[in-house]
């Protein structure tokens, strides 16, 4: 398949960290939006885009939870937004709207990972739910602001977890499949994936781009809350006391080099006139081949998108699928 998926290379690596990309760079008058920017590396990225100037939005469920997170953050503001609320979607996107503010920078970092198996009151489930169809209706809502900024990044934050399966486009919701709760986030972070593929192609014209992120393994937040411990001391990441092991050529990082890459996409000069790209390390990925596949998936510390995760037609399918179970 004919791809944007080649390394630049942008000089920086597996251990940079978010400050280290942003060096530089003013984002005074630019405001941004970071979804789940009130724990693990969506608060380090608030952190860092809030200290080079930027206006930063912080959605969050739990109100006093984030304020309490980000009083370190001076000026950072936090408005209710709950994903699996439709409704929470649409106002928090009327209030932003009605502020007459555009929208520079939108990072969607919220998410959850291998949940049980639990439905939403549309009787969706929850991983793609959440991770997905919460930040495609907010794109949606948010679509004005980004066109009057003129010249908007979208980042979706997805993961090498794109490795543990595809979009069952024919089960969704796994009514009929059993249920695994790394296959639906598996299926989730595709979906994040080739969300920036077609929502790239729909907006450049209007100056939107859209970049996914494969952040790295980072152990210290709440995402591994639902993972049996013995299975993260089984992988490795953990030494004897429970605490992470930090070796970033293999992806296991810490919050500042996890945050890192998608501070890059929502940021660099390096990445004006591009988009559609998964990303990671701080830069856009290789498309993992037939000759590297196996190596893909027996090493973390080979980089690669699987093509399966940009596939164009892949894309428009899933957003014509959003469309439909977003209303």
């Amino acid at each position: 398949m004919a791809t944007a998926q080649h390394p630049l290379p942008s000089g920086f690596g597996a251990a940079t960290t978010a400050e280290e990309v942003i060096k530089g760079i003013d984002l005074t008058g630019r405001v941004a939006i970071v979804t789940g920017g009130y724990s693990g590396i969506g608060l380090e990225t608030t952190r860092v885009l809030r200290g080079a100037g930027a206006e930063v939005v912080v959605p969050a469920r739990d109100l006093e939870r984030a304020r309490t997170a980000l009083k370190h953050v001076p000026g950072a503001e936090v408005e209710y937004l709950d994903l699996l609320d439709p409704a929470s979607i649409d106002a928090f996107a009327e209030k932003f709207l009605a502020s007459g503010r555009p929208l520079h920078v939108l990072i969607n970092s919220a998410g959850i990972m291998a949940t049980p198996l639990t439905r939403d009151a549309r009787g969706y489930e929850v991983q793609f739910a959440t991770n997905h169809l919460g930040h495609f209706q907010l794109v949606a809502r948010l679509w004005p602001a980004l066109v009057a900024a003129g010249g908007a990044r979208v980042v979706a934050v997805s993961s090498r977890g794109i490795r543990f399966g595809g979009i069952g486009f024919d089960d969704l919701h796994f009514e009929h499949r059993p249920y695994e709760p790394f296959a639906a986030y598996g299926q989730s972070k595709t979906a994040n994936a080739l969300f920036a593929v077609e929502l790239d192609r729909r907006g450049r014209a209007e100056g939107v781009r859209a970049f996914s992120v494969h952040p790295g393994i980072i152990i210290d937040t709440g995402l591994i809350k639902h993972i049996d411990p013995e299975i993260v001391r089984a992988s490795g990441t953990v030494d004897d006391e429970g605490r992470p092991i930090i070796d970033p050529e293999r992806q296991w990082k810490t919050v500042q080099q996890g945050a890192a890459t998608s501070v890059w996409c929502a940021t660099s000069p390096q990445l004006a006139d591009t988009g559609g790209v998964y990303c990671e390390n701080c830069d856009i990925s290789p498309l993992v081949t037939p000759e590297t596949e196996a190596a893909w998936y027996e090493s973390e510390q080979t980089p690669g998108v699987l093509p399966g995760a940009v596939d164009p037609e892949a894309a428009a399918r899933l957003w014509e699928v959003s469309e439909r179970l977003t209303a």
